[in-house]
């Protein structure tokens, strides 16, 4: 596709192009949070429903962190099992994984402690996808970061994943668990002014400085997306294609319909 038809430098809605990182109030929030969660340790919750952001706010405020104050561990393997799911935390936490779950669990343990009294420095446990996490696995959590009896958090446990994550933890079986989160935080999509602004800052972010889309055009994207970022992502890409074959200089109803209709049947 010929994007400087558009006048614009790249394909800013391509997920791998240059990063146009667009700073919305949920984003904000989200960072905020997790912000205080890093400054008070302990189990934090992030959920919302598929591409509203929640690994790029992760992303952006794990890659903030001072790494001499935090040491970063991301895990999106959440279907593993109990004893996976053991081992892979003990090699990235720097240590050589145990075949016994028992073994593994004393590593894991004497690291953070290693890292946090010897380091000075904070483990955070990223456990992406986690709406997809067994419940053996969750039930355990609570015993593997229980530092003193249960009287310091000596790291950073994050839990994210979908809405249905919020679900599992008020189950009563998981109850313990819920009542030690410090931080719970739903992303909701944008507003449409929002996501008009979204769209807007993605455009400048690619050199762009008119117009590229009619008001229609707009209007039918955001009503397609539900206010999720990654949807609209997708529909302005697809609807520049689209008007790219038709060899028009501006997204139009039509194109953005196109890219809609192309878009459900994907």
């Amino acid at each position: 596709m010929d994007v400087s038809r558009f006048g614009l430098e790249f394909n800013p809605f391509l997920k791998n192009s240059k990063e146009i990182l667009v700073e919305t109030a949920q984003y904000r929030e989200a960072l905020f949070r997790l912000s205080c969660l890093a400054e008070t340790r302990g189990f934090g919750l992030l959920t919302g429903g598929p591409g509203r952001g929640k690994t790029t706010a992760v992303r952006n405020w794990a890659a903030g962190l001072n790494p001499s104050l935090y040491k970063v561990v991301y895990s999106c393997l959440s279907t593993l099992t109990v004893s996976d799911f053991y081992r892979s935390l003990v090699e990235a936490l720097g240590a050589l994984p145990s075949f016994r779950k028992p073994d593994n669990f004393r590593s894991i343990q004497e690291e953070v402690n290693r890292l946090c009294l010897e380091k000075k420095k904070t483990p955070v446990i990223i456990l992406d996808e986690a709406n997809y996490v067994g419940g053996a696995i969750l039930n355990d959590l609570k015993l593997l970061f229980n530092f003193e009896m249960d009287s310091r958090d000596r790291a950073v446990v994050l839990l994210c994943g979908l809405g249905q994550l919020n679900n599992t933890l008020r189950l009563s079986v998981h109850e313990p668990l819920r009542q030690r989160l410090v931080m719970n935080f739903h992303m909701e999509g944008m507003t449409k002014d929002e996501g008009r602004a979204f769209i807007q800052a993605k455009l400048k972010g690619a050199g762009c400085s008119h117009d590229v889309f009619e008001e229609a055009a707009v209007e039918a994207i955001l009503n397609a997306s539900a206010g999720t970022p990654r949807v609209i992502n997708r529909l302005c890409g697809r609807s520049l294609l689209c008007a790219d074959a038709a060899k028009r200089d501006l997204v139009d109803a039509d194109a953005a319909m196109q890219a809609i209709n192309d878009c459900e049947l994907g």
